[in-house]
């Protein structure tokens, strides 16, 4: 169940990671002297989430491995 949990909160984090990310891409629309660097700061946010997904997954991978063996 404790791996369940952390899974919950990892996608939770990538689900807020990527809300950043879009009100970052959101305003960079309404503030174009700062579009530059408020996408940039997306493309982080949008990293961040991608992070947490492959940590995710690989660790749903390790799990999955010793059974199949």
């Amino acid at each position: 169940m404790n791996g369940q949990v952390n899974g919950h909160a990892i996608l939770e984090n990538v689900r807020r990671y990527r809300g950043i990310a879009s009100l970052y891409r959101q305003t960079a629309v309404f503030r174009p002297s700062q579009s530059w660097s408020l996408l940039e700061q997306a493309g982080e946010w949008e990293a961040r989430a991608l992070t947490e997904l492959e940590a995710y997954f690989a660790a749903r991978m390790d799990c999955a491995a010793p059974r199949a063996a």
